[in-house]
């Protein structure tokens, strides 16, 4: 079997010699690692392969040619970021053939690797919703079970961020960045870019704050002088964000939920069943605080990813025989 130099010293032989000596360059002048150095051993390999298809010497190719060949490789299904390492790798030895008077323009300083799609914000089903803010563990400490349903309800209820939930006081204040006005079922949150809005809170939010109220007052004396805060530790301290994202973990765990749960998950969620319940866009950038509708439109992916799932398992000409 050839060792991992010799199909080094094999690979090298298929390259021209600029491109040899680049690697030469790379190795002496740059001294990086063994591994960065295999990987624009191969980024050339692949170049010049492509340059061989194209009937073309590498150092002959042109913009138009770099660009067939990043449509060759997405259509090919590599990723975006996949194909931008590859042209930076390119783009670092046409750098170095341009200073060596090898050639007057670097085909690849224009060029740019196809975007890749964001990913969908990772949402709850309605079901795993419910019975994730519905969970607790019947062995837990009363006290936490009623703060942490508390910071569900309200999360899953009115969409808030971790920050937003977590820097609400108990009374409304000058000093205050957020508090609930119970009366009028309302969240006032300071959320990104210091801007406050207002949000409504279901009956089960109300209820279990309600409820969560109760049992933080109860708990006061004992936990001598308290913060503000509507939500709390045991030690009476606001309660950090790290240790929401902790609690919503565990919880996820006692839901027996196949993926942990954590804060955004539950606002992506407020989002995607408001959208899928209303159809009205607007109404969800307000309610999330977001200073552009484009921001709120990746919801709309959801929502349809929703309903093909629907037409997938309802509709006579969508379902698959068995």
């Amino acid at each position: 079997m050839a060792s991992g130099s010799d199909e080094s010293e094999q690979a090298q032989q298929t390259l021209s010699p600029e491109m040899l000596r680049y690697l030469e360059h790379v190795r002496v002048q740059k001294r990086l690692a063994a591994r960065t150095q295999t990987l624009y051993l191969l980024d050339l390999q692949r170049l010049q392969a492509m340059a061989a298809d194209a009937a073309m010497p590498a150092l002959q190719l042109t913009p138009n040619h770099i660009r067939r060949f990043v449509a060759q490789m997405h259509g090919a299904g590599r990723s975006g970021r996949g194909i931008a390492l590859i042209l930076s790798g390119w783009r670092g030895f046409y750098t170095w053939a341009g200073r060596e008077g090898l050639i007057a323009h670097n085909p690849v300083q224009d060029v740019r690797a196809p975007k890749s799609p964001k990913p969908l914000p990772k949402a709850l089903s309605v079901d795993d919703a419910v019975r994730f803010a519905e969970s607790a563990h019947a062995q837990g400490d009363p006290w936490v079970q009623a703060r942490d349903t508390a910071m569900v309800e309200l999360m899953y209820g009115s969409g808030l961020r971790v920050g937003e939930l977590v820097g609400l006081d108990v009374l409304a204040s000058e000093h205050a960045r957020g508090w609930v006005d119970l009366q009028a079922a309302e969240a006032h949150v300071l959320g990104k870019g210091s801007k406050r809005r207002t949000v409504p809170v279901g009956k089960e939010a109300l209820a279990a704050l309600h409820a969560w109220l109760q049992v933080r007052a109860q708990s006061l004396p004992a936990a001598g002088q308290c913060d503000p805060a509507l939500f709390i530790g045991v030690r009476g301290a606001r309660l950090s964000a790290a240790s929401v994202w902790q609690r919503l973990r565990e919880r996820s765990v006692t839901a027996g939920m196949t993926t942990p749960v954590h804060p955004h998950m539950l606002r992506h969620s407020f989002a995607s069943h408001v959208l899928q319940s209303s159809q009205d866009l607007r109404a969800v950038q307000e309610l999330l605080g977001h200073a552009s509708i484009t921001t709120t439109q990746v919801y709309t992916r959801l929502d349809f990813q929703h309903l093909a799932q629907v037409y997938d398992k309802a509709h006579p000409r969508a379902r698959k025989k068995d």
